[in-house]
């Protein structure tokens, strides 16, 4: 199974949830990122956060929804407040789509330690919803339950 993690920039959020989902899924489940705008670099901050909670950042980078026009994913996963309102590509056609919005951690005010706390905090919430997704009996759900089930992690 193939997820997308779509966000605005591609530089924060999907890239998060992308190196978290790849880090505890199984082989049979791989997971992408990518903008519908995107930054062209992924948030430094981000890189460290991922170093810091022993996730491999190798092969992370900021790239646009074209980057899977060929190989389409089976569900794309809008993770920013801002992507929800958007239309998913024409190419994505039958994947399905779900909304589990975060707030942007790179947008949190204060010092080091606040970004920090913030950038963590965001990274255990898609810990906690990817975990609910991989414990999902994929295999007999039938399409709508599986829409609802990612529609309720969402809300986590």
């Amino acid at each position: 199974m193939r997820v997308l993690f779509m966000c605005t920039a591609n530089s924060c959020r999907s890239i998060l949830s992308e190196a978290m989902f790849n880090h505890i899924a199984p082989e049979s489940f791989v997971a992408v990122s990518a903008g519908s705008f995107p930054k062209g670099q992924v948030s430094p901050r981000s890189l460290t956060t991922l170093t810091r909670a022993g996730i491999s950042i190798e092969g992370l980078s900021s790239k646009g929804n074209d980057a899977f026009e060929s190989n389409p994913p089976d569900i794309v996963i809008t993770v920013c407040d801002k992507a929800a309102g958007e239309a998913c590509p024409v190419y994505f056609g039958p994947a399905l789509k779900a909304h589990w919005g975060l707030k942007d951690p790179s947008e949190v005010p204060g010092d080091e330690a606040t970004v920090d706390a913030a950038f963590d905090a965001t990274l255990a919430q898609i810990e906690k919803r990817c975990r609910a997704f991989l414990e999902l009996p994929i295999a007999t759900l039938a399409r709508d339950e599986l829409k609802r089930e990612l529609d309720r992690i969402g809300k986590l």
